[in-house]
């Protein structure tokens, strides 16, 4: 339920090379869409189609070398293919208005893993949409939504900073195969979040830390997953990471979610769900008589 939740409520981003037109500042409402290279001429128009971009809006495409320059050091080739489908567009929005990202096609990578990746690389303030024409796993589509960002915003991100959070999104899919995607995905914000309130000064402090926020949320690490998450955040803090922004980015995302569970429209979304859920297990139940 959480997962549905927050995927109506959440975001993503990352950057290769910068095109060679320039963009003004970015200001709220500016809508920029990175399509994959590789797309048919009715694929493209589809996806257009189904991420409602507006005719103004600004296009860039992104290439499979691309996708294998930023993902090749993390996941097998086979798994990042030889075509550039994923899409994304990514509409700018109010100052201090946090992520947002809705996915569609994408079964790896969830909502909450790019809303993390994305705010290490410093992307905020933005909602996006992600999508393919058939079902993904989602790695690659960081690659554009990146590339759409620093294209907006005329702001580069770091290629180190691009890396990691590259890596960031793939460590945290691969651990939740193991503990599940929204407790790797939790687990990675709070640690996060933790690391932005009072940052470890030793390696000691950072695993005790890590085992601390598994705890409280009820997460049980292998000794090779919390050596893992060590060896990634020991990285993460030798780097130009600005975690005032990550603080309020996560923060802004949190409030979010909490304002829709309360309003009308979220308690009616989760009567809806309710309600579907039970239709449901009546229909297992009958079936099982």
């Amino acid at each position: 339920m959480k997962r549905k939740i927050l995927a109506m409520l959440l975001i993503i981003t990352m950057l290769i090379s910068i095109p060679s037109i320039s963009f003004a500042d970015a200001v709220e409402g500016d809508v920029i869409v990175s399509l994959g290279e590789n797309l048919t001429e009715q694929q493209e128009k589809d996806m257009l189609a189904e991420l409602e971009v507006p005719e103004n809006a600004q296009m860039i495409t992104v290439s499979n070398k691309e996708e294998h320059d930023y993902l090749g050091e993390f996941i097998p080739k086979s798994q990042i293919g030889s075509r550039a489908i994923s899409s994304a567009s990514i509409t700018m929005g109010a100052k201090d208005s946090g992520l947002e990202v809705q996915t569609n096609h994408i079964t790896w990578v969830t909502d909450e893993m790019y809303i993390n990746a994305l705010t290490t690389a410093g992307v905020k303030d933005a909602t996006i949409q992600i999508s393919a024409p058939f079902e993904v796993s989602g790695t690659a589509a960081l690659t554009g939504i990146m590339k759409a960002y620093e294209a907006t915003t005329n702001k580069e991100i770091p290629e180190e900073i691009k890396k990691v959070a590259n890596e960031e999104m793939v460590k945290t899919a691969q651990l939740g195969d193991s503990i599940g995607a929204d407790n790797a995905a939790s687990l990675m914000g709070k640690v996060k979040d933790e690391i932005a309130k009072n940052e470890p000064k030793t390696e000691s402090d950072l695993r005790a830390l890590i085992e601390q926020a598994a705890a409280e949320l009820g997460i049980t690490l292998t000794d090779a997953e919390l050596d893992m998450l060590v060896d990634f955040f020991n990285q993460l803090k030798a780097m130009d990471i600005d975690w005032n922004q990550v603080k309020e980015q996560l923060s802004v995302t949190a409030e979010k979610v909490s304002t829709f569970l309360q309003s009308e429209e979220g308690q009616s979304f989760l009567q809806k769900l309710q309600d579907f859920l039970n239709r449901s297990l009546d229909t297992i139940r009958e079936l099982t008589a």
